[in-house]
């Protein structure tokens, strides 16, 4: 993989694995495996977020739940289809790993992400009934060979009203945290199934040539 690409999508994220890996498909003869972490934020909430490792970084193995970890890699997404239509899945494709010490605890710092892409859909701005503004965007993040990543963000404050006027392919960093959030998904007049959505919470952004 290019540098180039590398510095378009940069996450680290510290936490402690809550899930056993379950098989998720093989590449080139190398098997792919699915887990979460759980991430702790300075307020005390956890996002739990789905992690995608190879059986060639990890022991697949094993019991791995109740330990503590430091993972580098990108976040990515997925199409999966269901019930005929493309449903978008986002996990962090692990490219570095390493334990870390039972008595780590620090909040702060260990959720990092940082992109670089093109807004590939209008933002959807909007206000909270106390009056925050918030923008969603839709980043477009390139991988090599042609292959983009699509990732929903999340913007605040200023950075919601900067976003909100950005056209549809405009070039756009931004740094924060993934975030999960439980939303409901109604399948029927009756039923309805909690599911978990994920995002990049920014922090800052900047526009202009990435």
């Amino acid at each position: 993989m290019s540098e180039k690409m590398m510095e378009n999508n940069r996450v680290q994220v510290m936490g402690e694995i809550v899930s056993r890996l379950s098989y998720s498909h093989e590449t080139y003869g190398e098997r792919f495996y699915m887990m979460d972490i759980s991430v702790c934020r300075t307020s005390g909430t956890k996002d739990y977020i789905p992690i995608m490792v190879s059986e060639r970084l990890m022991d697949v193995t094993g019991d791995h739940i109740g330990k503590l970890i430091c993972i580098e890699g990108q976040f990515r997404s997925y199409n999966r289809k269901e019930d005929g239509r493309s449903h978008l899945e986002l996990s962090v494709f692990v490219q570095g790993i390493r334990h870390l010490d039972e008595g780590y605890a620090d909040c702060e710092g260990n959720n990092r992400i940082c992109l670089k892409g093109h807004l590939c859909k209008a933002p959807v701005y909007r206000k909270t009934p106390l009056g925050r503004e918030i923008t969603d965007i839709l980043l477009a993040v390139n991988r090599p060979y042609g292959r983009s990543d699509y990732i929903p963000c999340i913007c605040w404050g200023r950075d919601a009203v900067l976003a909100s006027g950005l056209d549809v392919g405009s070039a756009v960093e931004v740094m924060g945290r993934i975030q999960s959030r439980e939303y409901r998904k109604k399948l029927s007049e009756t039923e309805e199934e909690v599911r978990v959505a994920y995002e990049v919470s920014v922090c800052r952004m900047e526009t202009g040539d990435v």
